[in-house]
């Protein structure tokens, strides 16, 4: 990776609908050899999908839980079966195996708190190896730098 890729790392990561003419304006080169750099980007898993941001609060998910889960083992077989498991969950956004006192961070974006209840009573109760779980609730989000701008300052 050069400069150059960087570039257009950011530039698609500001704004992944963002025209190949004029990214590769941008960037000072020709609309065919952006197309080949930002397709190489994508084959080496730089780039690994391009998505939207929803407005989960307009769709009527007012809740975001942020769950941390304690299994009683750590053996591979108990990881895989959790993780199995919770990748058939609706309501669960993102799923991250962590460090420290807990195992498992779940986020989940619930429609209320009666959503959320159901949620932890018929899903989160029953997912195996769990001898743990701790719920916290998101007052508020606060905007923070885009994940291009963290990931492409100087260190």
């Amino acid at each position: 990776m050069d400069r150059i890729d960087t570039s257009i790392l950011k530039m698609l990561a500001e704004d992944a609908r963002a025209p190949v003419s004029h990214v590769a304006a941008q960037v000072g080169l020709s609309q065919s050899a952006c197309t080949r750099r930002i397709q190489a980007l994508e084959a080496s898993r730089h780039i690994q999908g391009y998505g939207v941001r929803l407005g989960h609060r307009r769709l009527g998910f007012r809740v975001t839980a942020l769950v941390d889960i304690t299994l009683g083992t750590q053996v591979e077989e108990d990881l895989a079966a959790f993780e199995r498991a919770v990748a058939q969950i609706d309501g669960i956004v993102e799923c991250a195996l962590v460090s420290g006192g807990q195992d498992y961070r779940l986020k989940l974006l619930c429609r209320d708190l009666d959503d959320y209840e159901r949620l932890h009573r018929e899903h989160l109760g029953r997912l195996p190896g769990v001898v743990k779980i701790s719920s916290s609730f998101v007052l508020r989000s606060i905007p923070t730098r885009s994940e291009a701008d963290a990931l492409f300052q100087p260190r």
